[in-house]
């Protein structure tokens, strides 16, 4: 590599490729770039990306940027190439030797170009009957080697195609798989059908592409695929239903388009079904929620569960009789102490009604309560079913109440093929379902559930509503709470060590509006390793960054022997950029706690023996769901995969599954919900001001089993506890329980 300033262009042929992930064409090949003319032949050089349809000996356009690999040094990282058939004989001897062409290997390919010399492509494309005049070709090795060449050649000039038009290597690889042959077809006609069927081709990059091709501003199909993309953001903002004037308003301006010609094609959406409109009622009898337009499959499945509560409440219990009073007073008499009467009144409310909530934050007795729920009906013989979101959440909420707990999606059995198997037409056999967690509950997730409670049998709704709202879209236990005419406990007296747990006072004082900070020390050595919760003062992003890791690297290790700083210990900041975010507390971490081991580099970053990980996808065929961590137990670079331990369960990853892995030594506190762990330090800076939320801040304090330690500016914690105007999420709930009731 050159000591002047590093190119971002190269032309050069392509030697060797060293690697090839077939998956996604991510290639690691040997490439030597041109020379001047009269200097000597440059070292070929490494260049990394992916590269599909790419064979040795053909040259290559290439922009990009050069790294560096802490093993292998100097790489050129390819963002973008155009590629050329080779023309030199030394160039076609290369191509056709590579084994791209099925009949062609070394021995053939010389003997084809000393025949043809530079003609060879030619001949292959307009003359291939004169193979046969090659000595060892004959009729049917002639006939299969064209076979290959054609299919070769109409792949080649798919990709070409696609460039052209700003679709990214990576984008290329995905339509070839998902359309073949007919790639070309679908993004002439109907660009924006890629949008909808292919992960990872979106609206604005489909929008691009029908621009570059020709397509029309106002043209019926871009305005379509632009309303319900704005559909589509607005849910990933965790609304699963919108104004009708917003969604117009909004789509306008993102699509530069006349709000009268986007409201004429709303209404076309609606009348194909593609949208759904919840017509206003009549003058005088305002609705709430009239006007409001929803993804079909989003008012299905709030319509599901408004269903389900109704059915709930027409039907008679299936549980054998229970006289309530005695047997909380039996439960009383099993735990050695009186419950407060809020907790009898949860057991009363559980007992006595098919649907009930429970509702409370840290230390306020759900845990004793739903324990004596679980004894009274096993007591009595009754099928008791335990869920949570996370197999985390399921593990603590089996360890607390004695009773066996899964993930909602195992006790639904989901299959990839069928969806989940246990459903309204094969509900569980249970007569009593309490889920665990219930804020992070999403309406598609939630309607799954409520679809499978058998209707004689009673759900216990359990969850803490001033914790963040859940990741996918929806405002389901809010809602309940609202509208459904649940009976709802909400338990607020604290009970966990009488009140002195300094987790628990904080996350009811935030919870309260005190900005108050905890303990504060000014740096790590000065923390008492009596609190349970302390602040450390950080006066910027690298000095907290420093402190997170000598928290993790020294004072722990020394004052905690029974805590692992890896497994134990989790880092949760609010976002995910900057010096103090997760990616960059992942890599400094990684260094600090692992940097001993030899990894294996993959798109996703490198993975180390002992690097802890979670997943970032559901991944029904290895039954892991977004969210779980694990570890790296093994890597093996030259079989393209990585091992990992979640749960006691191993998995294997190939090279195409890796992208669904991230180092997991800092997460979001997004990704925490549900979970809790021994020990939790978070980087709090006022530089994460777009994040900084009170529920944010409680959530974040409430993951703290036995310790919370905040590291940053104290600013930064007053502004999250004195911001409480979480997004309202706009949601038809709460209508369809009330429509349902009536």
């Amino acid at each position: 590599m050159p000591a002047s300033p590093a190119p971002t262009a190269l032309t050069g042929v392509v030697e060797r490729i060293i690697f090839l992930n077939e998956e996604n064409h991510y290639t690691i090949a040997e490439f030597r770039p041109d020379g001047a003319v009269g200097t000597p032949k440059p070292e070929p050089v490494t260049i990394v990306g992916a590269l599909p349809g790419v064979e040795c000996g053909e040259t290559l356009h290439l922009t990009g940027e050069w790294t560096r690999h802490s093993q292998h040094g100097a790489q050129f990282k390819i963002a973008a190439f155009r590629s050329e058939l080779p023309a030199s004989v030394y160039g076609i001897r290369k191509y056709l030797g590579s084994g791209l062409v099925p009949g062609i290997g070394r021995v053939y390919a010389n003997k084809i170009v000393d025949a043809f010399g530079t003609d060879t492509f030619r001949i292959l494309s307009e003359e291939s009957a004169r193979l046969r005049d090659v000595a060892g070709i004959g009729r049917k090795r002639a006939a299969a080697i064209k076979q290959a060449w054609d299919g070769k050649r109409t792949e080649r000039e798919l990709y070409i195609f696609l460039q052209t038009y700003g679709v990214s290597p990576g984008q290329c690889v995905k339509l070839v798989k998902q359309y073949g042959s007919q790639a070309k077809a679908v993004l002439t006609s109907e660009p924006y059908r890629v949008a909808r069927e292919i992960e990872g081709i979106g609206f604005k990059t489909a929008d691009r592409i029908a621009i570059n091709l020709g397509f029309a501003n106002d043209a019926p199909p871009r305005l379509d695929a632009g309303i319900i993309f704005a559909m589509e953001t607005l849910k990933e903002e965790g609304h699963t239903a919108c104004g009708e004037a917003r969604l117009r308003d909004r789509a306008a301006e993102m699509l530069d388009s006349s709000a009268e010609l986007v409201a004429s094609r709303i209404g076309a959406l609606v009348s194909s079904g593609q949208l759904v409109r919840h017509v206003p009622a009549p003058p005088g009898e305002p609705l709430p929620g009239a006007g409001l337009v929803q993804l079909p499959a989003d008012d299905r499945a709030e319509r599901k569960i408004a269903d389900v509560v109704a059915r709930l409440s027409r039907v008679a219990s299936g549980l054998p009789p229970v006289r309530i009073d005695a047997a909380i007073q039996w439960a009383q008499a099993r735990a050695g102490f009186e419950f407060h009467e809020l907790q009898r009144a949860a057991l009363r409310n559980a007992l006595g009604n098919k649907l009930s909530v429970l509702t409370g934050g840290p230390g306020t007795g759900k845990t004793s309560i739903l324990r004596a729920l679980v004894e009274i009906l096993k007591a009595k013989g009754v099928r008791v079913h335990l869920a949570a979101p996370t197999g985390r959440a399921a593990q603590r909420l089996a360890e607390t109440t004695g009773g066996y707990a899964s993930t909602i999606h195992r006790l639904l059995k989901y299959d990839p093929a069928a969806g989940f198997t246990a459903n309204e037409s094969h509900p569980l056999a249970t007569d009593f379902l309490i889920v665990d967690e219930v804020s992070m509950l999403d309406t598609w997730l939630a309607s799954a559930l409520f679809q499978a409670v058998p209707s004689r049998a009673h759900l216990l709704l359990v969850g803490d509503t001033d914790q963040l709202p859940s990741v996918g879209a929806g405002n389901v236990l809010q809602d309940l709470i609202t509208a459904s005419g649940a009976p709802v406990t909400r338990l607020s007296v604290i009970f966990r060590q009488e009140g002195q747990s300094g987790i628990v006072t904080t996350a009811h004082a935030i919870n309260s509006g005190d900005t108050s900070l905890p303990r504060v020390v000014p740096d790590v050595a000065s923390v008492q390793a009596a609190g349970d919760l302390t602040f450390i003062v950080a006066d910027s992003a690298e000095d907290c960054v420093r402190k997170v890791i000598k928290l993790c690297t020294e004072y722990l290790p020394a004052h905690f022997r029974r805590i692992d700083p890896i497994g134990d210990v989790q880092v949760m900041a609010p976002m995910h950029k900057g010096v103090a975010g997760v990616a960059n507390l992942n890599l400094e971490l990684q260094a600090a706690l692992n940097g001993q081991a030899r990894g294996m580099r993959t798109l996703a970053g490198e993975f180390r023996p002992g690097d802890k990980v979670i997943q970032l996808r559901n991944n029904y065929d290895k039954n892991l769901f977004n969210g779980d961590i694990g570890a790296i137990t093994s890597t093996d670079a030259e079989a393209g995969q990585i091992e990992a331990d979640f749960d006691g369960d191993r998995h294997v990853f190939t090279r195409a599954e890796m992208g669904d892995l991230a180092l997991a030594y800092a997460i979001s506190i997004h990704k925490s919900q549900g979970s809790e762990y021994p020990v939790v330090v978070v980087p709090l800076l006022k530089a994460h001001f777009m994040m900084l939320q009170r529920n944010l801040l409680y959530t974040a304090v409430t993951r703290g089993r036995k310790k919370v330690f905040i590291v940053g500016e104290p600013a930064a914690y007053a502004m999250a506890v004195r911001n409480r105007e979480s997004k309202l999420r706009v949601t038809h709930l709460r209508e369809k329980l009330a429509g349902a009731a009536a």
